[in-house]
């Protein structure tokens, strides 16, 4: 019998829908029965270590695997001259072993396959390769003659955008400031490592995969081996992090895939860590110039972004990091737009919050200095300047909170007690400071399927199963899911089976851009809706026409961070003593995970402030920082104190289950919070990130 939802009772979803649900997979990750792609072992299974390329810059001019082959337990040492011919993929990083172009130090120029891990690694270091090399320029610099405006930015945002007249809003404003901020490239770094494993059964490809999304890595995977995509089945039951850079099939489950079929065995290709900065992405280095024009009152008549960053020679990525300042803040003159220049280096790719985290920091940490300036506190600042509609497009916002999340955090972090004067308050040695930043991400939704089936309802197991091909990459994506299904049906949670994690499943996008849980969430909901009203036994649904058919709205989530630091004075060191967001990123669906996910944000965006770093030597042409030893991420130790809360946000203009993602708004302003922090403690303001001693510490 159909029951219509106005008619349900709330208990069911006070009980199951917004709890803090313990995740479904826990018990498994704590006792080691949670598999992840490196730990599947297929029968006769062989191991592939990849031949890094040892030159920055030109091609291989020959492969000798003589020694390489006559080690015991070799099997075959894939070249360019030998490795099966793959179809162009969408991403041309993709296409291994084919050429012997080398477009950068540490792409992959072979492939040693043996009886074991340790013998394909003696076999990769065995093989000698030769090159024909050719000058390399690794360097951004903001007058690189290179340099070009790039058509669109990442996302597919416009490369340059403008409203109103910048240049007379500027020019006349009694307030000027010309600002210009750098950071660094910085990598990802998963705790799992990037890894795959491929069997060929007939002509069906099997791969276990490291990746945020066994959807789009089986229909590359397709294209490349010239298959229909039901030939291939991909899964990524277990994804141990990624923050972006398993967002795009990567190295790993090509040449695993190439290696199985070169040797009629299955084949695991495990990444060492130290290679990971040269073929998963990375975030691209920025050059940041804001302009900001203020009336006397504090409100903006202009405001200016201009980004400089670099791409690489195999395929064009631009850091939209311009992109939230068409967002935040009215101003009757707005230029935003990007400079890109095509480097020897490796491809950038997603790297958590792309284009909001590195833009956002240097927008914050410029308001701050607007607010300094014109002796205005920062959050009163801000409030100012919230516009009633997007600036850029001029849509209405579905929902726009940021002023509550600026008020409420002040309450909690004690805002008021203040002394806005920088560089007055000591503990002995130690200066102290607060600084705050405001924080966006953009709501984003893909098209995505699903199925529920009504089971047996005897009490012996669950009564449904939920089917989607959604990939839980940590975030407790099972449970929030399972948590959709049993409100829609109004059943216990334990009453849900749900099965995630392989390409054989439902189609779904990956799980990245906060998209996730909005995504499978809408088709979940859809599914079991329409199962609970037709009383049916099986539902599969597709969302491509509800997702095409929203209506016209800026949909972002929106935040504030709070940061209380200690700079020591003679040494330069800084730590954060408090760090405290507040959020409004519509409804919450799981307490528990929604914390974890806000507070490991603010974590890595504490790392981006003080710790995160990677560099590329000129001369040699690759980045230094290869392991956790030279690329610091912040412990436990680093974050004494951290907090996270949020809006009660209603907003009906989103997705059935009112959710706005909340992945990685988490580290977006807390950067900029951070640093805002440290001005207010040493009375010194520092552009580049991260704050490390050096910079900090008097001269």
């Amino acid at each position: 019998m159909a029951v219509d939802d106005t008619t349900r009772t709330d208990r069911t979803t006070e009980r199951v829908l917004g709890s803090p649900a313990l995740r479904r997979e826990g018990r498994a990750k704590v006792t080691g029965t949670a598999r992840y792609a490196a730990e599947h072992t297929p029968p006769d299974c062989a191991y592939g270590w990849p031949v890094a390329a040892a030159v920055p810059h030109g091609s291989v001019a020959g492969v000798d695997a003589a020694d390489a082959m006559a080690l015991p337990g070799a099997l075959a040492v894939l070249t360019h001259e030998n490795a099966p011919r793959l179809g162009e993929p969408d991403d041309p990083t993709l296409h291994l072993l084919q050429t012997p172009r080398v477009p950068h130090r540490g792409w992959y120029v072979a492939l040693a396959v043996g009886e074991t891990l340790q013998t394909a690694r003696e076999m990769a270091q065995a093989v000698r390769v030769s090159y024909d090399e050719e000058p390399h320029d690794v360097r951004l610099t903001d007058d690189h003659p290179g340099l070009y405006h790039p058509e669109q930015a990442n996302g597919g945002y416009p490369g340059d955008r403008e409203t109103g007249d910048f240049d007379a809003e500027y020019a006349a404003a009694p307030h000027r400031l010309d600002l210009t901020y750098t950071l660094s490239p910085l990598h990802n770094h998963p705790m799992e490592p990037h890894a795959a494993t491929a069997v060929w059964e007939g002509g069906h490809l099997i791969a276990y995969d490291s990746s945020q999304g066994a959807t789009p890595v089986s229909e590359t995977l397709a294209t490349m081996f010239g298959l229909d995509p039901k030939q291939i089945t991909v899964v990524a039951e277990h994804v141990g992090g990624g923050f972006g850079s398993k967002g795009t099939p990567r190295p790993p489950v090509v040449l695993a895939a190439m290696g199985a079929k070169h040797t009629s065995r299955p084949v695991k290709v495990v990444l060492p860590r130290r290679e990971l900065p040269s073929v998963v992405g990375h975030r691209a280095p920025t050059i940041q110039r804001l302009r900001i024009g203020a009336r006397d009152d504090g409100t903006l008549a202009a405001l200016g972004h201009e980004v400089t960053t670099h791409t690489s020679t195999v395929k064009e990525f631009v850091e939209q990091a311009a992109v939230p300042s068409r967002v935040m803040y009215g101003a009757d003159g707005i230029r935003t737009g990007h400079r890109v220049v095509a480097l020897d280096v490796p491809t950038p790719s997603w790297m958590r919050a792309p284009g909001d985290a590195s833009g956002m920091y240097a927008l914050e940490c410029a308001m701050d200095e607007v607010a300094t300036a014109l002796d205005l506190d920062p959050i009163e600042l801000r409030l100012r300047n919230i516009p009633e509609r997007e600036p850029d497009s001029g849509k209405p916002f579905s929902s726009h909170h940021l002023a509550d999340c600026l008020r409420e955090g002040a309450r909690r972090f004690g805002w008021e007690r203040r002394d806005p004067r920088p560089g007055t308050r000591r503990d002995g040695d130690l200066l102290l400071g607060t600084g705050v930043a405001a924080s966006t991400y953009p709501v984003l939704v893909a098209p995505s399927t699903a199925s529920v089936q009504a089971l047996r309802a005897d009490g012996s197991g669950p009564a449904y199963h939920v089917r989607v091909n959604a990939t839980d990459i940590g975030t407790g994506a099972r449970t929030v899911l399972a948590q959709i299904a049993a409100d829609q049906l109004g059943v216990p949670l334990d009453a849900v089976r749900i099965d995630v994690g392989s390409s054989d499943l439902p189609t779904a996008p990956l799980a990245g851009g906060s998209s996730g849980t909005a995504s499978w969430g809408w088709a979940v909901h859809k599914a079991c809706r329409e199962l609970r009203e037709s009383g049916g036994s099986i539902v599969t649904v597709d969302t491509t026409t509800d997702v095409q058919a929203q209506e016209e709205y800026a949909r972002h989530a929106f935040g504030a961070v709070f940061a209380e630091v200690s700079a020591d004075a003679f040494t330069g060191e800084v730590r954060v003593r408090r760090l405290l967001g507040v959020f409004a990123a519509g409804r919450i669906l799981n307490a528990r995970t929604a914390r974890s996910q806000f507070i490991g944000g603010m974590t890595m965006g504490l790392g981006m402030a003080l710790t995160e770093h990677s560099s590329l030597d000129t001369r040699l042409g690759g980045f230094v920082e290869k392991d956790l030893a030279g690329y610091h991420v912040p412990t436990h130790a680093d974050v004494p104190d951290i907090d996270a809360h949020w809006i009660e946000e209603h907003d009906p203009h989103l997705n059935p289950v009112g959710g706005k993602g909340i992945g990685e708004i988490g580290i977006v302003g807390t950067p900029a919070a951070i640093a805002n922090a440290v001005h207010h403690a040493t009375g010194r303001r520092h552009r580049q990130l991260p704050l490390t001693p050096d910079l900090v510490v008097p001269r």
